[in-house]
């Protein structure tokens, strides 16, 4: 999928925006994962044997029910994997880990995540940390995103905005529907681009963050999610389908033995100077059931003055 002019509104020039850490070309001291074949987030998650084939050659091709599925037994995995935000909505919330994963200059640049998610509020909470510089110099404080339908509230961003000040972000208006500009996937639109899936095979049964899951790999089709999405997702998938030459995002999924979304891992490819550059966006779900609490800032809390870049 390769992005056709992406570049931030003047509303989405967010410090932490992953577009921006790739212009800064090797600045950071990457995530201390080393170099690799691009395994990605996913290849460091306990349980998740490091196996680093994003492409696939290594898994075992099968059907997406696995060989031996008796004929007709629901759901079939592909109704699991484009089902997977309905059953995180029934699940009510859960906590989450997000990583977001570039190469620039060389240097492969990670932003990390942990916070949690209210499926049915649609709205959550996320600590984002952001890559050091060269031999640990330009450390940056942790930045406060609140997740909500429409909107991204980020606190601490840097850019000439106070620390405890605010900013607001239309994400319907940004080009990628805030897949990757916030630096860090929204957990349920992560979910949503999953009804567009499709070319569904099963890559086998691994431990995954201490839990046994059933692996596939597919690639998801970012027109037909946003079709198919609920409407609070459709204007964010509607604007990323617009804005990608490209609407096929290929993916791996891990669900668990109860069918429900364990682990997500998107790669988007991006126009950049005159070259592509690969992002990957992994979302991990735990904790099922746990409140998660999200308060709006106060509108004397909100950053109005003028934002650098």
């Amino acid at each position: 999928m390769v992005v056709r002019g992406h570049r931030p509104t003047a509303a989405a020039v967010a410090a932490v925006a992953v577009l921006v850490v790739m212009a800064a070309g090797g600045c950071a001291g990457g995530d201390g994962n080393g170099g690799g074949s691009g395994g990605g987030p996913l290849a460091a998650a306990p349980g998740d044997g490091g196996h680093g084939d994003p492409t696939g050659t290594a898994a075992a091709r099968s059907r997406p029910d696995g060989p031996g599925s008796p004929p007709g037994r629901p759901p079939t995995a592909l109704a699991e994997v484009r089902g997977a935000a309905d059953t995180l909505i029934a699940l009510g919330s859960a906590r989450t880990r997000t990583a977001m994963e570039t190469a620039a200059g060389g240097t492969r640049v990670t932003i990390r995540g942990e916070g949690g998610y209210d499926f049915r509020r649609r709205m959550g909470r996320l600590t984002l940390v952001l890559p050091e510089g060269p031999a640990g110099t330009d450390v940056r404080s942790p930045v406060t995103e609140l997740l909500t339908p429409g909107a991204l509230y980020m606190k601490n961003r840097g850019a000439g905005v106070p620390a405890d000040k605010w900013v607001r972000v239309d994400t319907t208006a940004l080009p990628d529907g805030n897949l990757v500009t916030g630096g860090a996937t929204d957990p349920l639109a992560a979910a949503e681009l999953l009804r567009g899936a499709g070319d569904l095979v099963r890559a086998g049964e691994e431990r995954f963050a201490g839990i046994r899951v059933r692996h596939y790999r597919g690639t998801a089709d970012i027109g037909r999610a946003a079709r198919e999405a609920r409407e609070y997702a459709r204007d964010a998938l509607s604007a990323a389908a617009k804005g990608f030459t490209t609407d096929t995002v290929p993916f791996d999924v891990y669900l668990d033995e109860e069918g429900r979304l364990r682990g997500v891992r998107h790669r988007f490819t991006f126009a950049h100077r005159g070259g592509t550059s690969v992002v990957v966006s992994t979302t991990v779900f735990h904790g099922f059931g746990t409140p998660v609490p999200v308060r709006l800032p106060d509108r004397r809390d909100m950053y109005t003055g003028r934002i650098r870049g």
